[in-house]
């Protein structure tokens, strides 16, 4: 089914991108970023980061500690929005499912895309950084697609859950 709001084709960012066919007004729901819900784990077995040469590429969203969505497999062309430290769009996450959102107006023809937000921790390595190279042009742009934020482990406290923390892509 083709998708009302947008197409996909060749991007200057990265590979193919998704680009306005019409005016979008912001808070408009696009579509629903869908594939194979798998574990970390899974996520992990199926695209090792140590092997990777130079350029990372994957079609994975974090949701939980338990669910990823592999939208290589089962996706559809939400899969090809891709990352700006500058965005039109943002993930949203309801009841363990992923919608993308337009955060702004959107004139036809733009790029949609969103900030992915990588987890950034103290094991994240300059290599990382590196790895995970942004080339959204904006001049906004932190130059990875890293999260500006550093996200340190929480300790748990006795007798009471620790806070979820706000899910990412991978």
């Amino acid at each position: 089914m083709k998708n009302k709001y947008f197409e996909i084709r060749r991007s200057g960012v990265h590979g193919r991108g998704a680009f306005a066919i019409k005016t979008i007004r912001a808070g408009t729901r696009l579509v629903e970023y869908v594939g194979e819900s798998i574990t970390p784990a899974e996520s992990d077995r199926r695209y090792d980061d140590t092997e990777v040469k130079g350029k990372h590429h994957t079609f994975l969203f974090s949701i939980d500690k338990r669910k990823v969505i592999d939208a290589t497999f089962g996706g559809n062309e939400s899969r090809f929005i891709n990352h700006s430290c500058d965005p039109n769009c943002e993930a949203i996450i309801e009841d363990r499912r992923v919608y993308i959102e337009s955060v702004r107006t959107i004139r036809p023809g733009d790029e949609l895309a969103y900030d992915y937000n990588y987890e950034r921790t103290p094991k994240t390595t300059k290599a990382d950084v590196k790895l995970y190279a942004c080339r959204c042009g904006s001049p906004e742009c932190r130059g990875t697609i890293l999260s500006a934020k550093l996200t340190l482990p929480r300790k748990k406290k006795s007798g009471k859950k620790a806070k979820k923390k706000r899910t990412r892509a991978r």
